[in-house]
């Protein structure tokens, strides 16, 4: 793993990020009709990647032959060490699936345990290619959404009960995109029970499991499963794409402790003709596992800053914007329902409002599913100093409007 914690990363440095092609930034005036924005939507970060990472891909690419490549050992070695020193989870070799991406991965997983017509749950506001992925390949959507109370989401887990009676998979997020939720034990072990009943095979999303804050652990779906002695099918999804600021080179994993399943999921990629043994991808990956720890542990204290700054500011100067505190990821789900409700906004104008006056491009919640309406999704994986300026903006777009027009 990682060596000595000697050299500090800066996360406040700016990194001009246009004209790289980047979706977040090149993309602007697509997204959002504008291109003066300040991109807080996309889900990567505006940071460099731990240093390990560029020093292998120039080390690769000093090598002038890109050809078809193999996964060579230390690509499992350094997932199962990663894994087992960070979640105590002891993965073997066989588990392992390559796959390119995780949005593929649960194509492939609704493709594999599911026939057309079945249900599939998933629990919303949740992100997006969950809904997209089961509609796509003929499945019907069955949804849980999740409770709000006290700023804090929960599962409702007597529909829940209701919806697994008919079901054959759950989509589960954990941590949870966008609401921010690091699911307990205690949650888990009951998702486990009524899957159990019924059951029901669980695709278990855990790539930013390693993006928990202080005071919140992320507890591994398929770990309870074995130590319960549960017979749950668990199809877990990991990577380094969001840890590391990776998502580019499209390199995850699932782990499969089934051998039937691995069977079942084999199949399914084979018909789709895809690969994932990128040479580069492979190389970012083992480095970003072997050597990144230093840095994810202080990305993590600056992320909690910068949460933390948010929270205040809205406290201070935005009242009608409540904030949902996140537990991890580097996102924050913004409640802007009171805002709506004073202004006469619906969803179609919040955004326009955010986009057209503060200069601030962020995800409408209602991409997250009907849940989502009234809130949207803020990414704070950039330089304080950035996030801090798209807050001055929406504060001071609402002071010159007259959207302000009865108290919060």
């Amino acid at each position: 793993m990682s060596g000595s914690h000697a050299s500090i990363h800066d996360f406040d440095s700016e990194i001009d990020r246009t004209g790289t092609a980047s979706l977040k930034y090149d993309a602007r005036h697509s997204m959002f009709g504008e291109t003066d924005v300040i991109p807080l939507w996309v889900a990567d970060m505006d940071f460099a990647a731990p240093p390990a990472v560029p020093r292998a891909l120039s080390r690769r690419a000093a090598h002038p032959v890109y050809g078809y490549t193999i996964y060579p050992d230390g690509l499992y070695e350094s997932l199962a060490d990663w894994l087992k020193q960070r979640h105590d989870w002891k993965i073997h070799r066989d588990w392992v699936m390559m796959c390119p991406g995780v949005v593929p991965s649960l194509h492939a997983s609704i493709m594999a345990f599911t026939e057309p017509g079945e249900q599939v749950v998933v629990q919303p506001p949740v992100y997006f290619p969950f809904f997209s992925a089961v509609t796509s390949t003929g499945r019907q959507l069955a949804h849980n959404p999740l409770r709000l109370r006290n700023c804090r989401y929960g599962i409702d887990f007597d529909h829940l009960e209701q919806c697994a009676e008919g079901a054959r998979l759950l989509l589960l997020c954990s941590p949870h995109n966008p609401v921010g939720r690091v699911w307990s034990r205690q949650e888990l072990e009951r998702i486990l029970q009524v899957a159990e009943r019924h059951d029901l095979t669980i695709f278990s999303d855990e790539i930013h499991a390693d993006l928990a804050y202080p005071g919140n652990q992320h507890q591994v779906l398929s770990m309870l499963a074995e130590a319960a002695g549960n017979r749950v099918n668990v199809i877990t999804a990991v990577a380094p794409s969001k840890t590391f600021n990776i998502p580019g080179l499209n390199l995850s994993v699932l782990v499969v402790p089934d051998p039937e399943s691995r069977k079942k999921l084999t199949g399914v990629f084979d018909t789709m003709h895809v690969s994932a043994s990128n040479p580069f991808s492979i190389v970012a990956f083992e480095a970003a596992y072997r050597e990144g720890e230093a840095w994810l542990d202080e990305l993590l204290i600056y992320l909690q800053k910068t949460r933390d700054f948010v929270a205040g500011y809205l406290s201070a100067h935005l009242p009608e914007i409540r904030f949902i505190e996140p537990e991890g990821t580097y996102l924050i789900w913004l409640d802007c329902r009171a805002l709506m409700t004073a202004s006469g906004m619906d969803d179609v104008q919040l955004r326009h409002f955010f986009v057209h006056e503060a200069r601030v491009g962020m995800s409408p919640g209602t991409l997250f599913g009907e849940a989502g309406s009234g809130f949207m999704r803020m990414n704070i994986g950039a330089p304080r100093h950035i996030i801090e300026a798209a807050l001055e903006n929406i504060r001071k777009a609402l002071s010159s409007s007259k959207l302000r027009t009865a108290p919060v």
